[in-house]
């Protein structure tokens, strides 16, 4: 176990963003932020605009009027409770006790709040009804909270502004990049463990377990990966058994294990592919493998300072085109937060044996591709290709720098071969 230094997050930091959101709000000609956070056990990819202005637990509502300071409602009294727990301990709070409501954030208590800061008639940005890939196509507010709020403040003008406040929040500062860097050797620590258990014989859930717990160890609560295995596993999502009830599957000689590791420290988040082999793999893989990290090598060449994300997303796809395979899914998308998404054909619709059965793929348009890149903004580099039915997912956490792409996680940027023994399996 490492005994670096843990990083955290100073009151500079704190004001260094309620700074930008004033700022923003001056551009924008708003009086006020009203910003949803989705639950804290949302997963991958959560909705978690509000703990960019708090520093604390996810899934409350913050009101942030120009003039002032912010107002977080919480879900309930719980979070009071732990807040002054932990201001007790003599950790840094950002927002203090005068800041914070207990009495729900439904739609009443957001309605006193905004009437308590006089907001009423006045120009609000709303980060929450934007669309929010991959899992909130029409965002995450609720239908009968949005529709009373309406009702309530016929003279207020709310504007959709999430988009618009992503790319203020996207260029992470000097602390938040230690924090980025922290979980991307946490990720690959939680990789590491995985090829040391993994062994023909061995359950799944045992390999699971290995990965997970070396994040939990390291302080950190990582979110649920996704882990498929098989001899030619086309698939991406949780394991079987976390959600149906089935036994776990026991690893054989010949098997891969594909799956992606989700590290999330102090709100920061990355992202780890990680595909493992367990004894010789197969010459598909491999020649699968050599397509996606050109693509890979290409991204990491094209992610500088003033270029687009669609402009990555065109580098990547010069190798995957080349080729005469097919893709599984996209190769790159944006982390902290996750508003950007390159596009790929349907070919898994297509070149899966068995998927005529089920409703056609329309291919997959790139998301937010005029996104202009600047030193700061991270992304999830996760180059995918298939032979046949051989699949190699690859790739980790890169960082735009001042100069080109700072690479976080190499180690997962490759086919990884299991350490432990290969043994007939039961």
């Amino acid at each position: 176990m490492s005994d670096a230094v843990v990083p955290a997050f100073s009151m500079a930091e704190r004001d260094r963003r309620w700074d930008l959101a004033r700022a923003f709000m001056d551009r924008e000609g708003l009086d006020a932020l009203l910003v949803f956070g989705e639950h804290e056990d949302a997963g991958p990819a959560p909705f978690a605009y509000d703990t960019w202005f708090t520093n604390g637990r996810a899934g409350t509502t913050v009101i942030f009027p120009r003039g002032g300071d912010p107002v977080v409602l919480f879900p309930m009294e719980m979070f009071a409770r732990d807040h002054l727990e932990s201001t007790r301990r003599g950790d840094t709070m950002w927002v203090p006790p005068r800041g914070i409501r207990s009495q729900r954030r439904d739609s009443h208590a957001i309605a006193a709040t905004l009437d308590e800061l006089g907001l009423a008639e006045k120009t609000i940005g709303v980060v929450g009804l934007d669309v929010y890939p991959p899992w909130h196509p029409e965002g995450i507010v609720p239908y009968g909270l949005w529709n009373n709020i309406l009702e309530r403040f016929p003279g207020a003008d709310f504007r959709p502004v999430a988009l618009a406040l992503s790319r203020v929040v996207m260029p992470l500062g000097p602390e938040e990049i230690a924090v980025v860097r922290h979980s991307a050797g946490i990720g690959d620590a939680m990789a590491r463990a995985m090829v040391g258990t993994a062994a023909a014989g061995v359950s799944e859930s045992e390999v699971y377990a290995a990965g997970m717990h070396a994040g939990y160890a390291r302080g950190t609560v990582p979110a649920a990966m996704h882990f498929w295995s098989g001899p030619a596993p086309l698939a991406s999502g949780l394991p079987q058994w976390g959600y149906r009830p089935q036994a776990p599957r026991i690893l054989r000689d010949g098997d891969v294990i594909s799956a992606e590791v989700f590290c999330n420290f102090g709100g920061r988040h990355t992202q780890h592919q990680v595909t493992i082999t367990i004894g010789e793999p197969h010459v598909n893989l491999l020649r699968a493998a050599k397509v996606a990290r050109a693509a890979y090598d290409a991204g990491l060449a094209a992610l500088r300072p003033g270029r687009t994300f669609g402009d990555v997303v065109d580098a990547m796809r010069e190798p995957l085109d080349a080729a005469d395979g097919w893709e599984f899914g996209p190769s790159v998308h944006a982390l902290n937060p996750a508003v950007t998404l390159s596009g790929f054909p349907a070919d898994a619709g297509r070149n899966i044996a068995g998927s005529e059965a089920y409703p056609p793929e329309a291919d997959h348009p790139t998301i937010n591709g005029d996104l202009e890149l600047r030193p700061g903004m991270t992304f999830a580099f996760e180059p995918n290709y298939a032979f046949g039915q051989h699949l190699a997912y690859i790739g980790g956490t890169v960082v735009v720098g001042e100069e080109g792409a700072v690479e976080l996680n190499p180690y997962t940027a490759r086919i990884l071969r299991a350490a432990g023994a290969v043994t007939p399996a039961a």
